[in-house]
C-alpha cells in the first residue's frame, strides 16, 4: 500500500437495502442508475445527515475521496411509473406554458431502474477536522438516510465506523455474499474517484491495478441548487481484486455476526453492528 495513505483515518459504510439507485445520466422519465453508489448520491446522503439544505455549500463534502467494494453487484429492477392517467382535466400534468394536458398526451409515463438486493461497503476519507462531525451526523442523521432515492431507505448498520487506516479494512472486512463450496478464491470489484493501485494488493504481470481511469462520469457535484443544480466529470477507477473465498460471509445474521467479530477484533473505533 501507498505509505502516503497508510494511516490515513476514514468513514466506512455499509451501503445496501432492498433497493438502491444511483442516478447517472437521469433526465425526464428516463431514471437510470449507476451500477455503483455515486459521488454525488454519497455527498447527497451526508448533506441530508448534516441537515444541509438544497442551496446551502457543500464545498467541504465535495473535497471528500470516495472508494467503493462492490460485495454483491444486484440486479437491475425496471419499474414503470404513470402520472395523470384517469383524471379530470383540472387534475392533469401541467406543461410548462401552464397549461393542462389533454387527451392521449395527459398521462405520462416514467421508468425507473434500481439495484436491487445489492450491497456495497465503502470508504470515505477527508480532512480529518470533518470526519467527527460527518460520523455524529449519521449516527443521529438531521433527514433520513437514503440510497440514492427517497423511497431507498438503507437496511442494518450504515455507519461501520471512524477507522484508521480504512482502505486496508475495506479490503480485509467480510464480504456480504455466499461463495461457492469449493470456491478458493473469489474476484471483487472495487471503484473510486482516486487511483486505486493503493489497495495494496500486488497485481500479476499484465492485470489492471487500477492506476489508469477506467472511464468517465459526470457525478462530481458543484451544487444542489433546484434551480441551479450542476455537476462535472471525473475519471471513474475501477480494479478487480482476488481474494480468498473463506471472507465472503453468507447474508443477514451470519454476515452481520461476522462484521461485528472483524469490527471488534481489528479496529480501534468501530460502530455497534447488531447481529
Amino acid at each position: 500500500m501507498n505509505p502516503a495513505t497508510t494511516h490515513t483515518p476514514g468513514l466506512l459504510l455499509r451501503l445496501a437495502a432492498p433497493l438502491q439507485s444511483w442516478g447517472e445520466t437521469s433526465q425526464f422519465n428516463e431514471r437510470d442508475t449507476a451500477p455503483f453508489p455515486t459521488r454525488s448520491g454519497v455527498i447527497g446522503l451526508l448533506a441530508a445527515a448534516l441537515g444541509r439544505k438544497r442551496g446551502d455549500d457543500i464545498g467541504d463534502l465535495a473535497a471528500l475521496s470516495l472508494t467503493v467494494r462492490v460485495d454483491r453487484p444486484g440486479v437491475i429492477l425496471r419499474d414503470l411509473h404513470t402520472v395523470g392517467g384517469g383524471l379530470p382535466a383540472a387534475r392533469t400534468v401541467t406543461t410548462a406554458e401552464g397549461k393542462k394536458r389533454s387527451g392521449p398526451t395527459a398521462t405520462l409515463l416514467s421508468h425507473r431502474y434500481y439495484l436491487s438486493d445489492a450491497v456495497f461497503t465503502a470508504v470515505i476519507t477527508a480532512d480529518p477536522d470533518h470526519l467527527d462531525t460527518w460520523a455524529s451526523a449519521l449516527r443521529n442523521p438531521h433527514w433520513p438516510p437514503y440510497l440514492g432515492r427517497r423511497s431507498c431507505p438503507p437496511e442494518g448498520p450504515l455507519l461501520l465506523g471512524l477507522l484508521d487506516d480504512p482502505l486496508r479494512h475495506l479490503v480485509d472486512l467480510p464480504i456480504a455474499r455466499r461463495a461457492r463450496a469449493d470456491a478458493k478464491t473469489v474476484d471483487v470489484v472495487f471503484h473510486g474517484d482516486q487511483p486505486l493501485d493503493r489497495l495494496g494488493e500486488h497485481p500479476q504481470p499484465g492485470d489492471d491495478d487500477g492506476s489508469t481511469p477506467a472511464g468517465e462520469v459526470t457525478d462530481d457535484p458543484l451544487t444542489f441548487h433546484p434551480r441551479r443544480r450542476a455537476y462535472r466529470a471525473r475519471p471513474r477507477y475501477q480494479r478487480t481484486l482476488t481474494l480468498p473465498a473463506d471472507r465472503c460471509k453468507g447474508l443477514a445474521a451470519p454476515y452481520l455476526t461476522a462484521l461485528g467479530g472483524y469490527l471488534d477484533q481489528h479496529t480501534t473505533r468501530p460502530e455497534s453492528v447488531p447481529a
